[in-house]
């Protein structure tokens, strides 16, 4: 009999029913009992039961062996079977849950249950996702006032959803979707309802708790982990397994068909390879990588020029069974540099773990690190790195390359080859960064390896293909201003109206913008918001939205000359030519040409959670804007009006010369 409440309790049952052995499987809800493989050996109990009813159940059943596989957490179920099973003269087995969970993200508190966690919370400002179940949600319901704060993502079941309406969370705050998550998937939840804390239980692998903290620390907000309970004695899945066969009289193994090994090789050169990674490409059965990498090596069984999750996952599915000798076949994939470092690591790593959740491989996944090109380059010059700027051109393009140079001492680029630095050198004469001196690395750690200092025009002439990592020396760097604010004369304006400086400045604060943020500049004129809002990071994405000739020109002109890749010019009229662009985060609308209700009504339809800032001159504008508003529904609304009065000389004295007043209007929608 188990009691399944984890993805290893569902496993075990698979893996008996396999084994020929017949059980009972004890689920709590419908959705539990929904989610399992139909099998004629498995019986399965759904509801739960008490320590008397559990008690009754095992005596009637004539069981041989009962298995604990209840979530950590469930710790009032776990004392129920053992209280229950304490006069039945047969073994009790706790299944341990497998975590090898690791993060080095520092703002994450610990709290040794929801009372305690739920407490904290009311200190925190904001919106909250908890994704610790619907069973203790009446806690957090209670210590937080506005319950609006909460987004809870549970269980699609029936009875997570009453628990949810019954503590008076309802309709967009219920995430109701069954795992696995990826990281990106969390983040994109975190960003979509504009989450800022994280509330989880430390669940383990299986729970998705390294894919929760992943995804927190690449937006920076704090993860508030209730801890998980002290395991009484238990055991390891093999364990179970092994304890199982003797009680049976059957043997029963969970297969592990792969060890999979994600390994960086450095430059290319073996010699750089660290004792680790060439100890595991020894004893590999299967080599993948690129051509380059993996010629020089011959695994056991057979190699592949396969590098990507699109071809590796299918050649693994579809390659036999281990039958006979050793439990799995050892496959390494090779990357170049570090793993961690710009590598294509990551993304195969996430999809090999989804592949395993989803039950398409048996395979445990280990990454082994390299040395990277930028720390051997830096070695060769005697530099260190840790106060340099690191970029990356190799297979993509970088975004605003000549403002970071610009503003940075010292700047290590990671490169594809020959055209690279060829384009390097044009893009520093192009930004007058003429005394930039370029160090370049050739085919770094092979027996051709040069390092070579050159100048832009030198760096344009260099003619040998191969592999190039550089750095860039800037003698004279930019100091970077710490807040935006450009002056109205740094424009290139003509006589397209232009949003005003102290305007500009406010609006830009009002918009509440992020790293990530995606921005329509609507009405866009001379490009000036569009310009300070992509300035502010090279994470963020602007689209200056023009439909004028005379301004569209003016915009492709202030890009240039800020050096700002981040912005977009989509020369159309709003709202028909936002249909095609990505979905925004942020609207600043400066000029709607009379459309105002049709625009706010394609940017609704775009993203109804998003932050709108519109700026207003005219009565009509003003009235316009009321009007439309009354249409959607909106929340967090600030107007302001704005007069601002410049200095002018008069003779000996400064008169102050007023500018016209300038409404700013500010909302998120709340669809």
């Amino acid at each position: 009999m188990i009691f399944a409440g984890t993805t290893e309790g569902r496993e075990l049952s698979e893996y008996l029913a396999m084994a020929g052995i017949a059980h009972t499987l004890c689920v709590a809800t419908e959705y539990g009992e929904i989610v399992l493989k139909e099998h004629p050996l498995v019986k399965v109990h759904k509801g739960r039961m008490n320590q008397e009813e559990i008690e009754v159940y095992i005596e009637a059943g004539n069981f041989g062996a009962v298995v604990d596989a209840t979530h950590p957490y469930a710790e009032m179920v776990t004392q129920n079977i053992k209280n229950a099973i304490q006069d039945i003269d047969i073994p009790c087995l706790r299944l341990k849950r497998e975590s090898n969970v690791t993060s080095s993200y520092e703002i994450i508190h610990y709290f040794k249950d929801s009372v305690s966690c739920a407490k904290a919370l009311e200190k925190i400002d904001g919106n909250i996702l908890l994704t610790t179940g619907s069973k203790e949600l009446s806690v957090f319901a209670k210590f937080i006032d506005r319950k609006e704060r909460l987004y809870v993502r549970v269980l699609p079941g029936i009875e997570s959803l009453q628990l949810c309406m019954d503590c008076g969370i309802v309709g967009k705050q219920i995430l109701a979707l069954q795992g696995p998550f990826t990281t990106q998937m969390n983040e994109a939840m975190l960003r979509q309802y504009q989450i800022k804390c994280l509330v989880t239980k430390a669940s383990g692998n299986a729970g998705g708790y390294q894919e929760k903290l992943d995804a927190a620390q690449n937006l920076g907000i704090p993860v508030f982990v209730i801890g998980c309970p002290a395991e009484q004695e238990s055991y390891t899945f093999e364990e179970v397994c092994e304890q199982l066969k003797m009680i049976c009289g059957q043997g029963i193994k969970r297969k592990v068909e792969f060890q999979i090994t994600l390994a960086g090789v450095g430059m290319g050169n073996s010699w750089c390879l660290t004792k680790e990674v060439e100890k595991a490409i020894a004893e590999a059965d299967i080599l993948l990588g690129a051509s380059r990498m993996i010629a020089v090596y011959q695994p056991k069984i057979e190699k592949k020029p396969y590098y990507t999750a699109e071809q590796i996952i299918p050649y693994l599915e579809k390659m036999p069974k281990v039958t006979g000798g050793r439990d799995d076949k050892k496959v390494v994939i090779l990357f170049s540099g570090d793993t961690g470092f710009y590598s294509g690591c990551q993304k195969l790593y996430d999809a090999l773990l989804r592949a395993v959740n989803e039950g398409r491989l048996q395979a445990r996944v280990t990454v082994m690190p390299g040395i990277s090109s930028v720390a051997y380059l830096a070695a060769c010059m005697g530099e260190n790195y840790q106060d340099a700027a690191i970029c990356s051109m190799h297979g993509k393009e970088l975004s605003n390359l000549a403002k970071k140079i610009r503003m940075g001492k010292k700047i290590f680029l990671l490169m594809s080859g020959l055209k690279d630095i060829h384009k390097l050198g044009k893009l520093l004469l192009d930004a007058g960064l003429i005394e930039c001196t370029v160090v370049v690395g050739y085919q770094l750690s092979y027996p051709e390896q040069r390092i070579m200092e050159l100048n832009p025009e030198e760096c344009m002439k260099l003619q040998e293909d191969g592999l190039y990592t550089c750095c860039i020396k800037n003698p004279k760097p930019e100091r970077k201003m710490l807040t935006h604010g450009k002056a109205n004369g740094e424009f290139i304006r003509d006589k397209v109206p232009m949003t005003k400086e102290e305007v500009r400045e406010v609006s830009i604060c009002k918009l509440k913008l992020y790293e990530g943020a995606v921005i329509y500049d609507i009405g866009s004129g001379t490009g000036s918001i569009a310009v300070e809002i992509a300035g502010l990071s090279d994470e963020i994405k602007v689209f200056a939205v023009e439909h004028k000739a005379e301004a569209v020109s003016l915009i492709a002109s202030n890009k240039e000359k800020f050096q700002l890749d981040n912005i977009e010019i989509v020369s159309t009229k709003a709202p028909e030519g936002l249909k095609e662009l990505p979905t925004p985060t942020h609207a600043f609308i400066g000029g709607s040409g009379g459309r105002m209700k049709e625009i706010l009504s394609a940017l609704y339809q775009k993203n109804s959670q998003m932050r709108v800032v519109i700026n207003a001159i005219s009565m009509e504008t003003i009235c316009e804007i009321k009007e439309a508003l009354s249409t959607f529904s909106i929340q967090n609304e600030d107007v302001v009006q704005m007069q601002v009065s410049r200095a002018k000389h008069v003779g000996a004295y400064h008169l102050m010369q007023a500018e016209n007043p300038v409404w700013i209007c500010a909302f998120d929608f709340s669809g």
